[in-house]
């Protein structure tokens, strides 16, 4: 049986991160580190499932909270996209550190964007899993601002995402909008294999196509190209952005990222 058991590590501010690791009852084949979703946390229950789902199969994987979210310290609206890749980074140090550098990404949503950015960053990593994430992070700002013009004038507005009140800062506003993700995933030099509903109702197919190469960015631009690092989309049709809709996704999400990290391992 795998055994699950948490930990804390220092974030970008060095405030302690709360995580949990999943861990096989073997040895590990390898190590997975997997980010949430904007306003989300380690404990969602597809993250959950999908890591559980992998350690059984002998993959050890690192699930943890950005700052400021679930149970690690710091204050949300003060974090932006740029400090949540810094926690990546620290989580990606303390795995290595602990037991053995992450040999893939995987992350849902923003989680996805921040494991698509910082893969190449990260030397032991060979392969990134993007799970209903987007290609950008401008479009959030756009949803975020719409939501509350209150963050654009005064600075900071309060939104409600999935029930829960959330205070967002221009700040973040602001790095959202200085990133270029998009360069990122088209030019980098390591497979990724996404995950995606045609039927995402908050983020869009599109931006799958976009980062498994399919598409470029906008029509003037060509898709990425694959070769020796290629790209591999596959569609979740009827599914919901949180991966609640249907039972049948997370058993074929973990029997598919089983697979395609063995064939890289």
């Amino acid at each position: 049986m795998r055994k699950s058991q948490r930990v804390q590590f220092a974030g970008h501010h060095g405030l302690p991160l709360s995580g949990i690791l999943e861990i096989p009852q073997t040895e590990p084949r390898g190590w997975l580190l997997f980010s949430h979703c904007f306003t989300c946390n380690k404990d969602l229950k597809g993250i959950v499932r999908i890591s559980r789902g992998l350690s059984d199969r002998g993959w050890g994987v690192l699930r943890y909270d950005f700052a400021g979210l679930g149970n690690s310290e710091g204050v949300f609206q003060e974090t932006n996209f740029s400090t949540n890749c810094v926690d990546l980074r620290r989580a990606a140090e303390f795995l290595t550190a602990e037991f053995h550098g992450p040999r893939f990404l995987i992350g849902h949503s923003f989680g996805g964007a921040a494991s698509l950015a910082m893969a190449s960053e990260i030397p032991s990593v060979v392969g990134v899993i993007a799970v209903a994430a987007p290609s950008d992070t401008h479009h959030l700002a756009r949803l975020l601002t719409s939501m509350s013009p209150e963050i654009e004038s005064v600075g900071v507005g309060v939104v409600t995402i999935g029930g829960m009140q959330h205070t967002i800062s221009k700040q973040m506003i602001e790095d959202f909008r200085s990133q270029r993700l998009n360069d990122r995933v088209r030019d980098l030099k390591k497979p990724i294999l996404a995950f995606h509903s045609p039927d995402d109702e908050t983020v869009t197919f599109e931006h799958a196509l976009i980062n498994a190469g399919y598409r470029g960015i906008d029509s003037n631009e060509p898709p990425a190209p694959n070769g020796m690092y290629p790209r591999t989309l596959v569609s979740l049709p009827g599914s919901n952005h949180l991966l609640t809709s249907s039972d049948r996704d997370i058993p074929m999400i973990v029997s598919i990222i089983d697979a395609w990290c063995e064939r890289l391992s």
